[in-house]
């Protein structure tokens, strides 16, 4: 195994919370989870939402998003090579088309395709938390919250910190991220920027992706509050394997763009908040990379967006209400000049009654102008058995709306087709969940039955390979069945020179029922996880150490099963000077998560750290 350690490049990393202090990854009771309208605590929560905080970001064995959402019971990432240059995010059997990413609450969806769902200009050390809603979220998040939303959540610390970190290792792999604090009075403002970059694990899959993340907040007294944020992303790979294995030359630049303002104003039980984002995200891609006049397409999408929420707490309980309205385009030299416009309602109550019980309903109304008003309901029951032990069960509809490249794109492979319908689905969910001090534990049971299913088909050919084109088409139904179980344990058992401070392990099981034309071809529609273990441990060495090992048993439908391995070390992380080293692929598996890339085999890095706080 060869490790080139590089320490070429230094990055500042802020760290959210004081030098010494560190939180439970099991301590979930005290979160209130973040939605846009109403504020539940997440121990009162009828939803099965997975809460990523700051030490499981900081330990796990991972240098981006994608792969630290790998680790998540039910999520299914499929990385396109290292560091998650790409990769495609689905849950509880959905596509990468039908998972809704936001940044702080605001929506990060592309409509050129989902492939750009995680073009997010935060470096990982930046973010608070990641809250991960499985299930419908139509009505809480509005269209495009199919099987699941991401919201990934950062925050404005009130004291001057400064980190600094920079890694090297395998693939010529290197990088860092500088990321401060500076709040001045009132004034809270933080700036990051991070820098990785690979020579790649095989041919063709080099990187270099740079960010830069700013972020501010102005308390003008005790009611009102602004922020601005504003971030760029700057991605550039190598895409052998990405999207057709013919071509091994294909190339692709990206660059992202999001900036936002928000105000929101609280007054005992009224809470109000309108925002104003603009995304504009600029995609070249090549099939041979240094002949761009052979094939190059151009897309250049934009997205401007306007919200107001609110929710009042009254003796009958806590209402919310929201408008929202969004304009979509696009200018790409296949798939034209295009554009739409959304309007979304939200409303909403919860009510706590006979002590134990509550239940919150609402529904979404999306005015879409191809297809006028369409409207989303759901409904949540909760029953507090006791203190720690919660019953729940919940049911809603979601719905997706086709991307700009399911409508248009056409090339010699695929057709296009500008008929197709939104996408929606009826969801069911039944579960237990347990949260103590030391132990957390949740059994979930789901069903989806979706219908106008969007999925690419082809006539079958004796011929090899299939000469015939795919076509986008709502021709589908299938219905997805599933059982999710998840226990995490904190034992602190031991002393002060060895001790075991966490263990974890989730298991996921998907049935999918398909219901197509006999004798096509599909490429979507059973393409998900059947089976899925995640089991992990944390352990502390002279209070200094910090070892954390995963472990993944991951079976996909259409591709063979594989397990990896992964476990990284840290030194004095929560000090002024610490250090990292991590290892992937322990085991050395042969795999493929998505397209045509084979992921590397075992691979390392290692780092540092620098912390400084006033």
């Amino acid at each position: 195994m060869k490790l080139s350690v590089l320490v070429a490049f230094l990055t500042f990393n802020l760290s959210y919370a004081p030098v010494d202090q560190d939180s439970s990854a099991v301590e979930l009771k005290e979160f209130t989870i973040s939605e846009n309208r109403l504020e539940i605590p997440f121990n009162k929560v009828s939803r099965n939402i997975s809460v990523l905080q700051r030490k499981a970001i900081e330990t796990t064995p991972a240098r981006s998003i994608q792969e630290l959402l790998s680790f998540t019971p039910g999520v299914d990432v499929r990385q396109r090579g290292v560091s998650g240059v790409q990769a495609n995010i689905g849950i509880r059997g959905g596509s990468f088309e039908q998972t809704l990413m936001l940044l702080n609450g605001i929506k990060l969806t592309d409509p050129q395709t989902g492939h750009h769902l995680m073009n997010i200009p935060v470096p990982l050390q930046s973010i608070q938390r990641i809250e991960v809603l499985k299930g419908p979220g139509s009505r809480i998040f509005g269209q495009n919250a199919f099987a699941g939303a991401i919201n990934i959540i950062t925050e404005l610390p009130e004291t001057k910190s400064l980190n600094i970190q920079g890694f090297g290792g395998d693939f010529g792999m290197r990088g860092g991220h500088i990321i401060s604090s500076l709040p001045i009075g009132k004034y809270k403002q933080t700036l990051s920027v991070s820098h990785d970059a690979s020579d790649g694990h095989w041919y063709n899959s080099d990187f270099k992706v740079n960010n830069v993340f700013y972020e501010s907040g102005y308390e003008l007294n005790d009611k009102h509050e602004f922020n601005s944020m504003f971030g760029f992303s700057d991605r550039t790979f190598g895409a052998n394997g990405f999207y057709t294995n013919a071509f091994p030359d294909q190339w692709e630049s990206i660059q992202t763009y999001l900036s936002a303002l928000s105000h929101s104003y609280r007054n005992k039980e009224l809470f109000l908040q309108s925002r104003g984002y603009w995304r504009r995200n600029i995609d070249e891609f090549r099939l041979r990379r240094n002949e761009p006049e052979f094939f190059t397409n151009n897309h250049t999408s934009d997205v401007f967006a306007l919200e107001i929420n609110g929710a009042y707490t009254h003796r009958w309980g806590t209402s919310g209400l929201g408008i929202e309205t969004r304009e979509e385009r696009i200018t790409s030299s296949n798939l034209g000049d295009r554009n739409r416009s959304f309007i979304g309602l939200f409303a909403e109550h919860r009510v706590e009654f006979l002590e134990k019980f509550d239940a919150r309903a609402g529904v979404y109304s999306n005015y879409y102008n191809e297809l006028g008003w369409r409207h989303f309901p759901g409904a949540e029951l909760g029953f507090q058995l006791d203190k720690f032990s919660r019953f729940y069960t919940n049911f809603g509809n979601s719905f997706r709306i086709p991307s700009f490249t399911e409508l248009y794109y056409q090339d010699p492979s695929n057709f296009s087709n500008p008929d197709l319908l939104p996408e929606e689905a009826w969801n069911y969910e039944l579960g237990w969940k347990l949260n103590k001090s030391r132990l957390n534990a949740e059994v979930v049971y789901f069903y989806r039955f979706t219908e106008n299913l969007i999925d690419y088909t082809r006539e079958p050919s004796t011929v090899h390979p299939n000469p015939n084109r795919w076509a986008p088409g709502n021709l589908s139904q299938v219905t997805f069945r599933g059982i999710e179980t998840a226990f995490q344990y904190a034992p602190n058992l031991g002393g002060q020179h060895v001790r075991l401070n966490e263990l974890n392990l989730s298991y996921n099981y998907i049935d999918a029922a398909l219901v197509q034309a006999e004798g096509v071809e599909s490429r979507l529609a059973l393409n998900s996880l059947r089976h899925q273990v995640i089991a992990g441990l944390q352990a502390a060495f002279i209070q200094k150490i910090e070892l954390t090992i995963k472990g993944r048993y991951i079976e996909r439908m259409a591709l063979d099963p594989y397990f990896l391995l992964d476990a990284r070390l840290d030194y004095n992380r929560l000090k002024k000077l610490g250090f990292f080293a991590e290892i992937s692929n322990i085991t050395n598996s042969d795999y493929i998560e998505a397209g045509f890339v084979q992921m590397p085999g075992r691979w390392a890095k290692a780092g540092f750290m620098v912390n400084v706080g006033r």
